[in-house]
């Protein structure tokens, strides 16, 4: 079997074993327009209707190529396992990139205006309250860039009940530093991650550390950048079934 059709095995199988477990299950999904300083943005929202209450929100982060079927696929899997999951859009309505080059460009700007990159991701956040079947309970998810924008989220002291990094971006931006996080932090990154490698792992552990921030990592030994990401050549089966179940033990502690 190769990485792929391993990959939608995982999938189905998470998806199919939550309905089994719960034959009351009813997930509905549906995309969620929501404005933000009067920019609209279109997120995704997946919950269980049949559940008298949601287990806790994940709010998910997207990758560098904004919101895809990727992101709407994890939303489902944790709507199946009783969470109400809200995707959320950093770039704008209509704004989805075609291109690595407006990948780049969408990032680069909010990386280079990082009062914006707060102002929407505050503003994301602070529509949870709104979300059908959302609770008030909340952790912070992102993949890649999204995993850099959880950090971002931390850093400016933002109020969830945790963090969660998939193979995100760990350098930590000039003027900034973890005195505020409000909540613990989850690092799950390779070892061979390119992007942001194990020196820039060590000194963000070192920073978390130094200013007292509850966290904890697992490292998957020669993982590149993408592991979690089905259709990328970085696609890791073993590193993806470790860090969700990992992602899945850390929401159950922040949100029992």
């Amino acid at each position: 079997m190769n990485l792929t059709a391993k990959a939608s095995s995982f999938c189905l199988g998470i998806v199919m074993c939550s309905v089994v477990v719960n034959a009351q299950a009813e997930i509905v999904s549906t995309q969620y327009i929501y404005e933000i300083d009067g920019q609209s943005y279109e997120g995704y929202v997946a919950y269980n209707s049949r559940l008298d209450s949601s287990k806790g929100t994940a709010l998910i982060i997207h990758d560098w190529d904004g919101l895809t079927s990727y992101e709407r696929l994890r939303a489902d899997m944790l709507a199946t396992m009783g969470y109400t999951a809200f995707a959320i859009d950093l770039f704008g309505q209509g704004k989805l990139p075609q291109s690595i080059d407006e990948n780049r460009q969408l990032t680069s700007a909010l990386y280079a205006d990082r009062d914006e990159f707060r102002r929407r991701l505050a503003g994301s956040l602070n529509q949870v309250s709104s979300i059908p079947g959302a609770s008030e309970s909340v952790v912070a998810m992102g993949y890649c860039f999204g995993g850099a924008a959880v950090l971002e989220m931390a850093r400016a002291g933002m109020e969830t009940d945790g963090f969660v990094s998939f193979h995100g971006g760990l350098s930590l931006p000039e003027g900034q530093d973890y005195t505020a996080v409000t909540a613990p932090v989850l690092l799950l990154h390779g070892s061979a991650d390119p992007v942001s490698g194990m020196d820039e792992l060590a000194a963000l552990l070192n920073d978390l550390q130094a200013n007292g921030v509850e966290h904890s990592a697992q490292i998957y030994g020669g993982a590149l950048h993408s592991f979690t990401v089905y259709s990328s050549s970085d696609y890791d089966f073993s590193a993806d079934q470790q860090s969700w179940s990992a992602l899945q033990a850390f929401l159950n502690k922040q949100m029992p």
